[in-house]
């Protein structure tokens, strides 16, 4: 469990004092750190690791954003308005309605403004839609990966002047007795201490997916499965929260995938599942619908026999993985295998082949199946098959905040100067894992990373 505490210390004296102080260096923290720059505000970003890293490097790295200059260069017509209707349609009009069309409205112009001022060279994915958005609207860099994005951003925080503080762990969060944010403790690598002071704070570090406690508190249908998530995800923000009184928001909902290839540690894209691919238990049937969605298959395939299934595809969707690099990593690793027949896939998986060849056979009917599903064709031998399970990535409750991303009080009430997004607070899936729309967690963590630092600016010019 996290050490995170907060500390009433009106005598408090900080070694360095910044405007604006951000907790966290991912795509959140650096986003506002380059937004808080280009603002002329001083800001210094603390990050526990030895480089900016955070959940967004663990993620396929695709932001959806609605009207954005590369979606025109390609002809396709979309809106924030119909990006807030997939959300909500996801969620089933469950997610913060403030918080939506903030992200929303914010994300295209964050993503123009981050091609048009630090050369980012995104790309619009075109390939596939992602279980519930209806136009294509996932932007990613070249490379496909969230490391890379983070790099970028890392690299434009380094061009523009930003100081990163690396190997720095938060600790303390120090407050006046009127509760107002003067600082915090930080640990290094060899124990020593530092304290940092400021006058604006913004908590873009973590969730709670890796607190076995939180996770007992928020989310137990998931406390035994895999967490695939970053490990700075120990939930100190929502302790940081609760002790300063902050309410907690949809705190029951979290981004899980359902396609973990195990025992290699690897995540499998979904794309194979989207384009025709299957899941089968380890009897050889079938037990959701693929096509929903990915995060709430985590809790099916955690349902089945030792938590585990398997994905079955065949070539033409292979030759569509080939173009991500995690399904690139995962056959490196051993983890897909290759099945020239029926009786070859019954025998890798371990089941009767003729319930196999059943499970098959139903994929050719023209009628939707009995979990509602209507396949475009049958999958034929060459069969690849990967075993897998669900797996949590990372939490999508957090600390209530107001469409400005300041941090509220259970009252509803804001606090005087503190700042959340990204993991550290309420995303915009609503309460259940059913309503994590993929993409998500980046449209919090860049939208709403881009609004606090905006939020930040005007509250730190009429000081």
């Amino acid at each position: 469990m996290t050490t995170a505490t907060v500390v009433v210390d009106a005598a408090f004296k900080a070694s360095v004092a910044v405007p604006a102080l951000i907790v966290g260096g991912g795509a959140c923290g650096l986003t506002a750190s380059l937004q808080l720059a280009h603002s002329g505000i001083e800001t210094l970003v603390v990050e526990r690791d030895t480089a900016p890293m955070g959940s967004t490097s663990l993620s396929s790295g695709f932001i959806p954003a609605a009207g954005t200059r590369c979606q025109a260069a390609l002809g396709i017509a979309d809106s924030p308005s119909q990006l807030v209707s997939d959300i909500q349609a996801k969620a089933h009009g469950l997610a913060c309605p403030q918080l939506a069309e903030a992200y929303a409205h914010t994300i295209g112009e964050v993503i123009d403004w981050l091609q048009e001022t630090h050369g980012f060279e995104w790309e619009v994915l075109t390939d596939f839609l992602y279980p519930g958005h209806h136009v294509h609207r996932m932007h990613t860099l070249p490379q496909r990966q969230g490391v890379a994005l983070v790099q970028a951003l890392a690299s434009a925080a380094e061009r523009s002047g930003v100081t990163v503080y690396t190997s720095a762990h938060v600790h303390q969060l120090i407050v006046n007795e009127q509760g107002q944010i003067r600082g915090v403790r930080l640990t290094r690598p060899d124990g020593a201490i530092e304290s940092i002071g400021c006058e604006a704070l913004i908590l873009a570090c973590n969730g709670y997916g890796g607190s076995l406690e939180l996770r007992t508190r928020f989310i137990p249908e998931m406390l035994h499965a895999t967490f695939a998530g970053h490990t700075g995800n120990d939930g100190s923000a929502v302790l940081w929260g609760e002790a300063l009184g902050a309410n907690l928001a949809d705190m029951s909902a979290y981004q899980g995938h359902g396609s973990w290839a195990m025992p290699h540690g690897s995540l499998v894209t979904w794309a194979l599942m989207i384009q025709g691919g299957i899941q089968v238990n380890s009897r050889g049937e079938r037990f959701h619908d693929e096509s929903k969605g990915y995060s709430e298959a985590a809790v099916q395939v955690v349902a089945q026999p030792n938590q585990t299934a398997w994905c079955v595809y065949d070539d033409p969707i292979h030759t569509l993985g080939m173009t991500f690099p995690d399904y690139i990593d995962a056959q490196s690793l051993g983890a897909v295998k290759v099945c020239d027949d029926l009786s070859k896939l019954a025998t890798v998986i371990g089941c009767p082949e003729p319930t196999l060849a059943q499970t098959l056979a139903q994929m050719a009917g023209s009628e939707r199946d009995q979990f509602g599903r209507q396949f475009a064709r049958p999958l034929r031998a060459p069969f690849y098959a990967i075993k897998v399970t669900g797996a949590i990535f990372h939490t999508q409750g957090g600390l209530d905040v107001d469409p400005d991303c300041r941090v509220k009080r259970i009252d509803g009430s804001r606090l005087a100067n503190l700042w959340a997004a990204g993991g550290a607070a309420r995303g915009v899936s609503g309460p259940h894992v059913s309503g994590y729309l993929s993409g998500n967690g980046l449209l919090s963590a860049v939208a709403g990373g881009a609004i606090a630092a905006k939020s930040v600016t005007t509250y730190l010019k009429g000081l």
